[in-house]
């Protein structure tokens, strides 16, 4: 009798990570030498050729959500008329529409096969919103010169999971207190010092100027947007219909959009929920690649950490209401330090705490955040801490990856 194995996905992708790394341990050995032999027989010729092959900017974005970050940074390279290759996990990436001179937009493939891709990569430069650089299946290759991350929310940056930025070059930041954050990562772990750039936040600026050019909104009915993180410390996870069915009594128009992870980390509990609440008059499920209109039409927010509370209430300047979720910072870098992070000392500023036990007074507190004229000033003072350089960010982006591959070029000429 046959018997089947069983290999779990932790073990799987294990296994897969080895393989790479034997895998591409033998294609640079094999490389090398058919390098030395093929510089030996042209005189160097073709050696010069590939050098010439090398990809001088390169993009790397595993999901189509994150078009919204990538695409200013892209046309700033347009504009510019500097070469750019954009490589997306994505099939249906908004990017592969585009229609650019200098900038190429490419499927490399999902999953395991787009970071086979990138492997295997020759760049000067990778630019990615991507943690987790040479900790799983994503090896830094050893043809591209250097890793730059920039990241997806303007709040703190060691809200990654483990590790999720200490194989980085650099990381291009949005706010300077973020950059003390990462230095005392390196300084606990004994990391060689990335460099660091704040440039601000290229979707917030996107974000903002479609929102200065959007005509006034039309009379609609209060609309309440629930918009949480994923994992066991998010909203949904700790509060599931409970939160929901507060919301629903209030009588006002309810939106849920949680966060795209949940339909996979979490498809259970979304698809327990999405059947006890389905579509209807008074509650929507939002899952819109662009949360732009969700967000414009929405009058007030609940979340808890995610980074949408500050983009909604920075960009948008209305207030928001997060829970009390009791965040457990043991998946997360933000568990090596020990002072408070500014998400959590910035919420009380800019909206208010909810626990469970304010679920039915829920349509109270809205009432009253929605007429509360005092959450204006700490709103400017908190944009003005993680929202630096407004309106600059992609043009900032531009000038750093352009000033560092001619740094890199300069030292290889030596």
């Amino acid at each position: 009798m046959m018997t089947m194995l069983y290999i779990d996905p932790g073990t799987g992708s294990m296994l897969f990570t080895i393989l790479i790394g034997i895998l591409g341990t033998c294609v640079y050995l094999l490389r090398n030498v058919w390098v030395k032999l093929r510089f030996t027989l042209s005189g160097g010729a073709k050696e010069k050729q590939a050098e010439q092959d090398r990809i001088p900017f390169a993009v790397f974005s595993d999901s189509k959500r994150y078009w919204n970050q990538f695409e200013p940074i892209c046309d700033e390279f347009e504009r510019r008329e500097q070469p750019l290759i954009y490589m997306t996990a994505s099939p249906d990436d908004p990017a592969l529409k585009k229609e650019y001179k200098y900038v190429k937009c490419s499927f490399i493939g999902e999953g395991n096969r787009a970071f086979a891709h990138l492997n295997f990569l020759k760049a000067d430069i990778l630019l990615s919103t991507t943690p987790g650089l040479d900790v799983y299946q994503w090896k830094r290759s050893r043809d591209v010169k250097w890793y730059v991350h920039i990241p997806h929310a303007s709040n703190d940056i060691v809200l990654y999971r483990m590790f999720g930025l200490d194989y980085y070059d650099a990381v291009l930041l949005s706010g300077e207190y973020q950059i003390a954050q990462i230095r005392e990562l390196e300084e606990r772990r004994h990391l060689p010092a990335k460099e660091m750039l704040t440039v601000g936040m290229p979707y917030m600026d996107a974000v903002k100027a479609r929102l200065d050019a959007a005509p006034p909104l039309e009379a609609h009915e209060t609309t309440v947007l629930l918009a949480p993180s994923w994992g066991s410390s998010g909203i949904l996870s700790r509060y599931g219909a409970d939160i929901i069915r507060a919301l629903l009594a209030t009588g006002y128009h309810v939106v849920v959009r949680p966060h795209p992870q949940s339909f996979t980390a979490e498809k259970d509990l979304m698809d327990k929920l999405m059947k006890e609440f389905p579509n209807s008059d008074r509650l929507e499920w939002n899952r819109d690649n662009d949360n732009f209109e969700v967000l414009r039409r929405s009058d007030i927010l609940i979340s808890d950490f995610s980074g949408v509370i500050f983009d909604y209430a920075l960009v948008f300047g209305r207030p928001v209401i997060y829970a009390d979720t009791s965040f457990d910072k043991s998946p997360y870098d933000a568990c090596w330090l020990d002072e408070e992070l500014w998400t959590f000392t910035t919420l009380p500023k800019i909206g208010k705490k909810l626990s469970p036990e304010m679920f039915p007074e829920m349509k109270s507190l809205i009432d009253g955040m929605l007429n509360d004229p005092q959450y204006r000033e700490a709103i400017e003072t908190a944009k003005a801490e993680t929202w630096e350089h407004i309106g600059e960010s992609a043009a900032l982006t531009a000038d750093y990856l352009i000033r560092k591959r001619e740094s890199l070029c300069a030292e290889a000429e030596k």
